[in-house]
């Protein structure tokens, strides 16, 4: 468990303090409660064992980064920083923050309602029974409360895969609760849940978004996460025909946008790319079942792949198994992710450690998979897979300042060897001291500098209250 305490048995308790009958106005609107950012002031972070990801610096044992104005200044040695405050790294490994490529984030409030081995209360059909209630301020909250968990957990970037936009309003909510929190990442438009498969995403709004719906500051790009593409065994998230897929991604395109879908259902590759969809700006998401000649058409159209290590593993044999070793020797691109966060909590460092353990266990050495590709996947890959890789991902000068401290001394990972393993075999989101996004220092010893943790634990057991009620 956090420290901040993050997870479903706090939920629960905060769910039984709120009246059940309490009910939001139809009308309410997501209303900000996090306190003002902190500043992007300048620092010099000393005496860390640096792991920079970058092939060019190297990592240092003992080294320092330079901030200033949310730019990383300097890495190196001994760096000479007049009148920047000091943070001292001795003890820690300073990384770059690590990158999530695919999380619904709309359905982080559910954890008191999904059970995972009870079928009828399972993630898909409480999903799909409360997302047709959700009003904006829902969507504002519950995307606010995994941000504050990817926050406590190192992720300084997600990917918002918002499959359940119910309207503009909606849509707004979950890009004003990203900008709220600090974080970095692509908002990604989905269609609502409920709606027909022959009726077309709301391209209109997705246009207003990319034109006036953005932050300026570059925080928050945009994209769509489209439904399944041809015949899926899971009706309850939508199936279009390519006729439609071509619409909307269409639209995207016209809008200069990416495209994200789920592909573990039947083998749609070989179908989009006859259509000519397929390209450097689509992701797919669940490697399960991919073969040969799918990987060579997603490595020759540059398509990447998001895994979900977490509930990917907790699949059945016949759904598929995680082909990371494969998409990697095939030269697919491929990153890592949360997914969702009702079952189990926002762990990345878990997500490399299953990886590297079912790699070993499915393919032996066939394909070596080191520590150090796995956090590779989990920061600068992810940032390529994102398209910010020339702004964050890895720590060199003249990129933004998005890192996290990892403690070294705690009980769990002390004393510590090759850094890479430390972090792959033995990290916990409670060893990660600080965070920094954008310049900003969003955590420092484990507490929010900002974000009122009380209020948005409160606030989330007041929209689950009123959920309930809305949905009977």
């Amino acid at each position: 468990m956090h420290r901040d305490g993050i997870n479903r048995r706090t939920i629960l308790a905060a769910s039984t303090a709120v009246a059940a009958a309490m009910i939001l106005p139809r009308g309410a609107q997501a209303q900000s409660s996090a306190g003002a950012l902190p500043a992007r002031g300048e620092f010099v972070i000393r005496g860390a064992n640096v792991l920079t990801m970058d092939a060019t610096l190297g990592d240092l044992a003992s080294g320092d980064v330079h901030v200033r104005n949310g730019a990383i200044v300097a890495v190196g040695q001994n760096i000479a920083a007049p009148g920047a405050e000091v943070i001292d790294g001795r003890g820690m490994i300073c990384m770059p923050g690590l990158v999530d490529t695919h999380w619904h984030h709309w359905t982080n409030i559910f954890r008191p309602l999904v059970r995972n081995d009870v079928g009828s209360l399972g993630y898909f059909p409480v999903t799909a029974k409360f997302g047709p209630h959700y009003q904006p301020v829902d969507s504002y909250r519950s995307v606010r409360l995994g941000l504050a968990e990817a926050l406590s957990a190192g992720i300084t970037t997600t990917h918002n895969w918002s499959h359940n936009t119910r309207s503009p309003a909606h849509a707004d909510a979950e890009i004003k609760a990203m900008q709220d929190v600090g974080m970095r990442g692509r908002f990604a438009y989905g269609t609502a849940l409920g709606v027909g498969n022959d009726q077309p995403m709301d391209l209109a709004d997705l246009a207003r978004v990319k034109r006036e719906g953005l932050p300026g500051d570059g925080m928050i790009t945009l994209g769509i996460c489209s439904r399944n593409v041809g015949n899926d065994p899971n009706p309850t998230r939508g199936t279009v025909t390519i006729e439609m897929a071509k619409r909307e991604w269409g639209g995207a395109r016209e809008l200069g946008l990416p495209i994200t879908l789920h592909t573990s259902g039947p083998r749609v590759t070989k179908l989009l790319d006859d259509a000519g969809l397929l390209g450097r700006n689509v992701q797919f998401v669940h490697p399960l079942n991919t073969t040969p000649e799918d990987r060579a058409i997603m490595a020759a159209k540059g398509v990447s792949y998001s895994i979900s290590p977490i509930g990917e593993s907790r699949r059945p044999v016949s759904a598929g198994v995680i082909q990371l070793g494969e998409l990697l020797e095939a030269g697919v691109r491929a990153s890592l992710s949360i997914d969702h966060v009702t079952t189990y909590n926002c762990d990345l460092f878990v997500g490399m450690r299953l990886l590297y353990s079912q790699n070993l266990h499915r393919l032996g050495g066939k394909v070596r998979v080191t520590t150090k590709r796995l956090v590779e996947l989990s920061t600068i890959d992810g940032a390529r897979d994102l398209g910010i890789a020339d702004k964050v991902g890895s720590l060199a000068p003249g990129k933004r300042a998005d890192l996290i401290l990892v403690r070294t001394t705690d009980i769990n990972i002390a004393p510590v060897g090759d850094p890479y393993d430390a972090i792959v075999f033995l990290a916990q989101p409670n060893n990660v001291d600080t965070v920094v996004v954008d310049g900003r220092i969003l955590r420092r010893k484990n507490q929010f500098t900002a974000l009122d943790h009380a209020k948005v634990l409160q606030e989330a057991a007041e929209t689950i209250a009123a959920l309930r009620g809305r949905a009977g």
